[in-house]
């Protein structure tokens, strides 16, 4: 039987719904034996949570609610609009409550542990896990005097750094955003991964990461009135505490000449004012997606930013070997201006920078997996 060329147009587009569903697989981030969530080919994420008694629940991710539908059995289902490669928190709303997705493993962002998913990327061999030399994350406790508390950072050792014990290294000392924590490079970024592949393939210096945690503040410093947020120690902590015990503890070269500093968002800004006010410590500087105190106008005042830092562009230009900035090309305002504004400065004031713009990704840990990959290939190189 012959049908009519409109007839069968319709049955594929009927049909297209059901095709679309054959290509979903478990993501990556699940808790092992879980089959949800799902991702497809084109970045839609499916998921299933048994709640009999809701009457309401959504997939909350990338800023967007999906009403999802139950069954006779009381299990929810639902998916989310192709996602940007790259990983996204997110999470469930049920009644009204958000709550983790319990198939996921949590990660700590937006200020609490929550979900966290995967969508496959096109250059995912860069973080891929693979057989080469790996190096090792550990767990460094300390007890910070300034803040009167118990502090942590992790700290990756390169490849046969356990094996040749005269060799020394040299550090980076690199910060998460806002409302993330010290466990965010080397979970959401990947930052260990991105430093063994790279070391595989001779791209990048050997050297020890630190990554401590941005949030940091004095016991007299600790409390808010009304919106008032604290002032932050982090600086002096990094500086007073937390370098002398990394270069005491592991085997670093303990000099500006083989130390760098980097950070994402937040942990951009606060590395930008730690680097100009410490250029004796650090000879290489990272920001990606941000630079400090978000400047939106397209001039800056080089004498009162950061206290006349910038006023002396050959100064800054001899004591910073590499001034790198990164960007996603999708990032939402603030940042395209601020950094926009910031390289303009850097160029009237005739500081050489590089520059980088991650394709296709906004405000996320994609842009930064990408920036790490770019920056550590230009660190500690004669």
């Amino acid at each position: 039987m012959r049908y009519p060329h409109a007839i069968i147009a319709v049955l594929f587009l009927a049909l297209q719904p059901c095709m679309a569903q054959t290509d979903y697989e478990p993501s990556e981030t699940n808790q092992p034996g879980k089959e949800y969530p799902k991702v497809d080919s084109e970045g839609r994420v499916k998921v299933e949570v048994l709640a009999p008694e809701a009457n309401k629940v959504q997939l909350d991710i990338g800023g967007v609610k999906y009403d999802l539908t139950k069954n006779e059995e009381g299990i929810w289902t639902g998916e989310s609009a192709p996602q940007d490669e790259g990983f996204h928190y997110y999470q469930l709303n049920i009644d009204g409550a958000s709550v983790p997705d319990p198939g996921t493993k949590y990660y700590y962002g937006a200020g609490r542990w929550g979900s966290g998913i995967e969508i496959p990327a096109t250059d995912r061999e860069i973080y891929a896990v693979k057989n080469v030399p790996h190096g090792r994350v550990s767990e460094q406790l300390y007890f910070s005097n300034i803040t009167q508390a118990w502090r942590r950072c992790f700290v990756y050792t390169p490849p046969e750094y356990s094996k040749d014990t005269n060799t020394k290294y040299p550090v980076l000392y690199l910060q998460h955003g806002s409302f993330e924590d010290e466990t965010g490079w080397a979970s959401q970024g990947k930052a260990n991964l991105i430093l063994d592949n790279l070391i595989a393939e001779n791209k990048a210096v050997p050297m020890i990461i630190v990554m401590d945690n941005g949030y940091a503040y004095k016991p007299q410093d600790s409390s808010t009135e009304g919106n008032r947020r604290p002032q932050s120690a982090f600086e002096e902590v990094l500086i007073q505490e937390v370098i002398p015990m990394i270069d005491s503890e592991y085997r670093t070269l303990a000099d500006r000449e083989h130390r760098a500093i980097a950070g994402l968002s937040m942990g951009a800004n606060q590395t930008m004012r730690i680097i100009m006010n410490n250029l004796d410590k650090f000879a290489y500087y990272g920001g990606f997606s941000g630079t400090s105190n978000y400047p939106t106008s397209d001039k800056i005042d080089t004498k009162t930013f950061l206290n006349g830092a910038f006023d002396d562009g050959k100064a800054v230009e001899e004591k910073i070997k590499v001034f790198w900035l990164g960007l996603g090309t999708k990032e939402p305002d603030p940042f395209p201006g601020s950094v926009g504004a910031f390289r303009n400065m850097l160029e009237e004031q005739g500081i050489d920078h590089v520059y980088y713009e991650s394709p296709e990704t906004a405000h996320e840990w994609l842009t930064w997996r990408r920036s790490l990959y770019q920056y550590a290939q230009l660190l500690f190189k004669k």
